[in-house]
């Protein structure tokens, strides 16, 4: 597992949306993973701002959702599909054709989660996933004690989450549902990169246990340790609690600039 310590969030996004600049100018239909919630941001916008100025050719991406309300129409703004459509595809320009994502307004759940793991093996799998990092150190909507085998399927959220949460839902936690689909950490690791960011004090602790603790359920975070290409950028805030903080930064300095994350 790599891990890059940057000054801050606007950073972390520039090198990520690099990373996936790269990727695409050696593979023009990759499959890009995306992932909800602010932390993210900072990488969309500059990838939009990279296919706005040129520099990298977005027109044949694909954009793979990571997870999904259940029981949220489709057209709530809510919802991740609306979410990912106002903060990913319609700034790169793309239209709903090179998005997949799971049904969460399905009447059959399970066939619709194994629907898109069926999507998903039939695109090729997943070139990048971005992931994100809960304050309980889940990704995806993997809460602790997930298996880390497991695969897309319907999760119930922790009240901590839904708190999180509930600020895209006007500070009301009963408008926040109860039920998700989400990957699971198994489809996750069998993406070909996965970069996980996170910002600000409040992820350090779940990027310490991640990163330097064990690989255990109670941390689902922690499953990509056994990721062959697992990469970790976390500003000053969030690896404040890194013992190998200091090591991290040297290794990075001293890696060729060629190599990329």
């Amino acid at each position: 597992m790599e891990v890059v310590i940057v000054p801050d969030a606007e950073a972390g996004g520039e090198l990520i949306a690099e990373a996936m600049a790269q990727l695409l100018r050696r593979k023009s239909d990759a499959v890009l993973g995306v992932a909800t919630g602010s932390t993210p941001l900072p990488v969309y916008e500059a990838l939009a701002a990279k296919a706005g100025s040129g520099a990298v050719d977005v027109s044949r991406a694909r954009i793979a959702q990571l997870d999904e309300y259940v029981g949220l129409p489709a057209d709530h703004p809510e919802s991740y599909r609306s979410v990912l459509g106002r903060q990913v595809l319609e700034p790169l320009g793309l239209g709903p054709e090179a998005f997949m994502g799971p049904d969460g307004g399905a009447a059959d759940i399970p066939a619709a989660c194994l629907a898109y793991e069926e999507a998903l093996e039939k695109a090729g799998g997943v070139d990048l996933q971005l992931l994100g990092i809960g304050t309980d150190g889940h990704i995806g909507f993997n809460e602790p004690c997930s298996s880390l085998a497991s695969r897309t399927r319907i999760k119930t959220l922790t009240e901590q989450t839904r708190i999180d949460n509930a600020r895209f839902f006007d500070g009301e936690i009963d408008q926040v549902p109860r039920h998700v689909i989400t990957q699971g950490i198994g489809t996750i690791l069998q993406a070909r990169h996965v970069v996980l960011l996170a910002t600000g004090a409040g992820k350090a602790s779940a990027v310490a246990a991640s990163v330097e603790g064990p690989v255990a359920a109670i941390c689902p975070a922690s499953a990509l340790q056994l990721h062959p290409h697992a990469t970790v950028v976390v500003d000053e805030a969030a690896a404040a609690k890194l013992r190998l903080a200091d090591y991290f930064r040297q290794t990075f300095a001293a890696k060729p600039e060629w190599q990329g994350i």
